[in-house]
């Protein structure tokens, strides 16, 4: 018998309970009184684990898509904007880096200029300008460019807590999401095996057509009651571990980084992202390489004398997801589907993609729910195996000699897909045909970034012929070369750009 579905229980908050409590209401419209009925149940009394300060640059649709304001997401949540990755000591360990940038190379769809650069570390130069927007610490738009408008592609750093907390009473009073305190108990199943009910510990009953577990490592829902098991990626990602600390600028007109830095360590790596009154910066780690002493030695080395501030907080994780996302009437998102350390912003975004689809693909009734729990689980089994081949091809091409980096390069430590890709691109670089999904989470143009930057260079001359664009290369270069002169000479300072449109919105 088919069942409409009428209500979505949220079970859990934090940043991934909110955001996707706010795209399914904003999806379904729940202001009106006929539409999908929307609750997110929270326990007041377990922590998030709010590390994630960076965003990818899906999260300018998703906020304007549910009709939040940009301006307000930056006065409340010390937002800043980020532009790309630094990549720092990745393949020597002498100071070299390069960057990943979220504007697309020019000329990119229709022409490769990898085979065109003089070296093939200066892709990301040669390509595109923000790599020198990002090292001049400039904004990527200017005051007189509007909201969620820019002249550089940009995503966010922000304060995950401070988010949750805008996104929670953005929800409540926007979109009309019904909001219950209360810690899971017990989950009651039906005869089929589905989810009957949430028992809470004070009594209370949660009951939906549909229940969203953002219980986080836990995983109370999927994992727990449902009985899906975690498959592990750590013959992949061997970091299992991560100190997280805030920072104080010296002078509260500090500069802001516009990108997040990523610096590596003898056995992990240190992230540090500037918000406007602070920094966050914390250390991930493989504790089979590192004690959890030498990683805080290791912030205290590259913090210097701000190391005084340090009050780092430990981290123990497991890199990996759940063999199923979405059983019976039960979808999980955000931590409860899966983890990977903190490298490319990858859990936000996650939570968008598996939100976004929830709210789009979801059935009138329960008829075709088991097309629709197919077709995610599938969607979300391939983005993590991407996700999973790209995070490791930072690490697999390095130069690094200690231990944990030559680990890395391993055979037996590489997933098959990427090895099969990274035979094709020994011939000729990273092209869209080479992806399966309508939309990547990281496109061609990211895989060209890291690779590139790494040092990988494909051998073009196998293949000469097919690469004699060789004045329309130059002419994009040179493009290039003047689009970046321009824009280092008219916008403005990222600090000074913040200050002014908040100084603006406050008129």
């Amino acid at each position: 018998m088919s069942k409409e579905i009428k209500s979505i229980a949220i079970i859990g908050g934090g940043t991934a309970g909110w955001l996707t409590a706010a795209i399914i209401a904003a999806h379904h419209k729940s202001n009106d009184p006929n539409a999908l009925k929307v609750t997110l149940v929270e326990a007041s009394d377990i922590p998030t684990v709010g590390v994630g300060e960076g965003t990818w640059p899906t999260m300018k649709n998703t906020i304007h898509r549910i009709g939040l304001k940009e301006s307000e997401l930056f006065a409340k949540c010390h937002a800043a904007f980020k532009q790309g990755g630094k990549f720092v000591d990745w393949v020597h360990g002498n100071g070299d880096f390069y960057y990943h940038p979220f504007t697309v190379p020019l000329g990119y769809g229709r022409i490769d200029l990898a085979p065109y650069v003089s070296q093939i570390e200066d892709f990301a130069i040669e390509s595109n300008f923000q790599h020198h927007i990002c090292e001049a610490g400039l904004a990527p738009r200017s005051l007189s460019e509007g909201e969620y408008q820019g002249q550089c592609n940009y995503a966010y750093h922000l304060d995950a807590g401070a988010f949750a907390q805008v996104l929670k009473e953005f929800c409540k009073n926007e979109l009309n999401v019904a909001h219950q305190i209360g810690t899971v108990g017990d989950v009651t199943l039906g005869n089929d095996g589905a989810i009957e009910s949430v028992l809470l510990n004070d009594g209370g009953t949660v009951s939906a057509d549909l229940y969203v577990d953002c219980t986080g490592f836990s995983s109370l829902l999927l994992g727990k009651h449902l009985n899906v098991p975690f498959v592990s990626a750590d013959q992949y990602l061997f970091n299992d571990s991560a100190l997280s600390a805030h920072i104080p600028y010296t002078d509260e007109q500090d500069p802001i980084v516009t990108h997040t830095v990523a610096t590596a360590q003898n056995a992990g790596w240190i992230w540090d992202i500037g918000l406007t009154h602070r920094r966050g910066v914390g250390h991930v780690y493989a504790s089979e390489y590192l004690s959890d002493d030498e990683a805080e030695a290791n912030l205290r080395r590259y913090l210097g004398p701000q190391s005084d501030q340090l009050s780092a907080r430990k981290i123990s994780f497991s890199s990996g997801h759940r063999a199923q996302f979405w059983k019976k009437n039960c979808v999980a998102v955000g931590m409860s589907a899966g983890f990977v350390e903190p490298l490319e912003a990858t859990a936000i975004m996650l939570v968008e993609v598996a939100a976004r689809y929830i709210a789009e693909n979801l059935p009138p009734d329960t008829s075709i729910m088991r097309i629709t729990e197919k077709r995610f689980n599938e969607q979300m089994d391939y983005r993590w195996r991407r996700i999973i081949d790209f995070l490791k091809l930072h690490y697999m091409l390095t130069k690094r000699t200690e231990p944990y980096w030559q680990a890395h390069t391993e055979s037996d430590s590489i997933p098959d897909s990427l090895k099969e890709d990274l035979e094709i691109w020994g011939h000729r670089g990273p092209v869209n045909s080479d992806f399966d999904s309508a939309v990547e989470l990281f496109p061609a143009a990211s895989y060209q970034y890291v690779m590139y930057g790494m040092g990988f260079k494909p051998d073009f001359s196998r293949q000469a012929y097919l690469y004699q664009e060789q004045q329309k290369a130059q002419r994009i270069m040179q493009q290039n070369r003047q689009i970046t002169e321009q824009m280092l000479k008219s916008l403005p300072a990222h600090r000074d750009l913040i200050d002014r449109w908040m100084a603006s919105t406050q008129r």
